[in-house]
């Protein structure tokens, strides 16, 4: 009389099976809660309940304005914002971060990728934003190919957006 549920020339079969489920759940986890991205300007995104800002770049502040080649003032903040929205749509709203660390409001610091394109990098070589606290010469190269070839801010005249911060929080005060 055989009391094993399981056959012990089976326990391999079982647990590959096992694993393929594991995996196919976690693929569908990580999609399902990418459906849940907010963002909220051009350099910091909310993934359900993780809050994100791109590590090493820097966006115009949602409501800061900027000079366009004619000297046209437009709102560079929400540009900025939609162009990181249209890279996420494209890539049907699927984004994986990895964090580094957190900065001082507690939000973590990552690179992140929607169909396998860094967006930290895909902001800064539109000109939606700017380098900022990195010594990353992806970065920094891409930066100076967007001021060269006039794209995004670099159309015109802006403030950088950490002198913008520091400028409306002294009105503030």
């Amino acid at each position: 009389m055989n009391f094993y549920f399981f056959k012990p020339q089976r326990i391999g079969e079982i647990c590959g099976i096992l694993f393929l489920v594991v995996v196919i759940a976690a693929g569908y986890y990580s999609s399902a809660s990418a459906e849940f991205v907010k963002v909220v300007d051009g350099d910091s995104l909310e993934i359900g309940q993780r809050r994100i800002r791109l590590k090493g770049i820097d966006a115009p502040e949602y409501k800061q304005y900027c000079y366009d080649f004619q000297k046209q003032k437009y709102d560079c903040g929400r540009e900025s914002q939609l162009y990181l929205k249209n890279l996420l749509k494209q890539a049907n709203y699927k984004v994986s971060c990895n964090t580094h660390q957190k900065d001082r409001y507690g939000r973590e610091l990552s690179v992140c990728f929607a169909n396998g394109k860094n967006l930290n990098l895909a902001m800064i070589e539109a000109g939606w934003a700017v380098t900022y606290r990195t010594e990353n010469k992806k970065y920094t190269t891409a930066e100076k190919t967007a001021q060269r070839e006039k794209n995004g801010v670099w159309q015109g005249k802006f403030m950088r957006p950490e002198y913008y911060r520091r400028l409306h929080r002294r009105k503030n005060r």
